[in-house]
């Protein structure tokens, strides 16, 4: 039988050291980054670095745009916006209970050309939904209970449904936002910058600054090695546990084997001399011989009283045929064990 169990713990260990390997490595990436401090700056270090593009820089400022998106439910004016709406209801199971359900009815993702601002000068940001650490601001989020028509009622109690509503949910990157952003920088022909997703290498957009960045991807990177030595090991011992049973159990089933073996050749010899045909009158010492051959080759102490279904094999007492799943003769499965009586 194969120990899933330790391989499926192995195969965890594994994939959290690569985890924590890629965390590691982004990490580092994040250390490597060129820190402009202010974003007039930029254009002066592209100017001067063009000969080892791609330049992959830090910067920081807050959100601005020309051309800011107001937002209907909310009022509040962002750069990016995301409008949701969930159809929430309740659906007939097999068991024949209700339980509560939701499906995404539509999804719309608006955003308009922004940049970062810090005072000095601003770099426009491309890309950003694509990038690592952006999360949006819940605006609002409204629920709208579904009309009582009885005809709508009647047709969705038919289809196992019962509607409650629709939860529409606006979240929104706002102007004004604090954002760190880390990617390539580029300039074009008319002296515009951006921050894009490099080619290779990091590109993060986030309210955290960058060593906040730096900190937490080094405490991930220690906890996948941490979690991935622990799974490792205990996959270790599953498999080392299995194996060592199998050696174990394989090394008593010989031994069986060789008793009951030995045990049917003392009987076929018995009978070939006539000892077991012999009256009543037998000697004390040939019934003795007699009932050892009778007795449970597992334990050695009982007479052996079962039969196993379906091999019809009988060498075991009732006891010791508990604790067995197959046949000590034959290694057929027991699906039953019979309990036999002598006269």
């Amino acid at each position: 039988m194969i120990p899933w169990g330790g391989l499926g713990c192995c195969l965890s260990g594994a994939a959290l050291y690569l985890l924590g390997r890629s965390s590691g490595r982004d990490a580092d990436g994040l250390r490597s980054v060129t820190r402009v401090s202010r974003l007039k700056d930029l254009a002066i270090l592209l100017d001067t670095a063009s000969k080892v593009l791609p330049l992959i820089v830090t910067v920081s400022g807050r959100v601005g745009s020309e051309t800011p998106i107001n937002c209907e439910q909310s009022g509040l004016r962002g750069v990016i916006v995301e409008e949701t709406a969930e159809q929430h209801f309740l659906k007939h199971n097999d068991a024949g209970s209700w339980i509560q359900d939701s499906a995404l009815m539509f999804s719309m993702n608006k955003e308009v050309p922004w940049y970062l601002d810090d005072g000095t000068g601003h770099v426009y940001v491309v890309g950003a939904r694509g990038a690592t650490g952006l999360a949006l601001t819940v605006a609002s989020e409204a629920f709208e209970e579904s009309g009582r028509s009885l005809v709508r009622g009647t047709l969705d109690y038919l289809q196992g449904l019962k509607m409650l509503g629709v939860k529409r949910t606006e979240r929104v990157l706002p102007t004004g936002t604090s954002l760190t952003v880390v990617g390539e920088a580029i300039k074009d022909d008319i002296g515009t910058i951006r921050i894009q997703r490099p080619d290779k290498g990091p590109f993060y957009v986030s309210p955290k600054g960058i060593d906040q960045l730096i900190a937490n991807l080094g405490k991930w990177a220690k906890w996948y090695q941490f979690a991935s030595m622990g799974f490792t090991v205990f996959g270790l011992y599953l498999l080392t546990k299995h194996a060592i049973d199998y050696f174990l159990e394989k090394r008593r089933r010989s031994e069986l084997q060789k008793r009951v073996h030995a045990a049917a050749a003392q009987r076929q010899a018995r009978e070939n001399e006539g000892l077991t045909e012999k009256s009543e009158e037998v000697s004390d010492d040939i019934k003795n011989d007699q009932l050892m051959l009778d007795i449970c080759v597992i334990c050695l102490e009982q007479e052996y009283n079962a039969v196993f279904v379906p091999c019809g094999h009988m060498c075991c007492c009732m006891t010791c045929s508990s604790h067995l799943s197959s046949c000590p003769l034959c290694r057929r499965r027991i699906d039953q064990v019979v309990k036999t009586f002598r006269h």
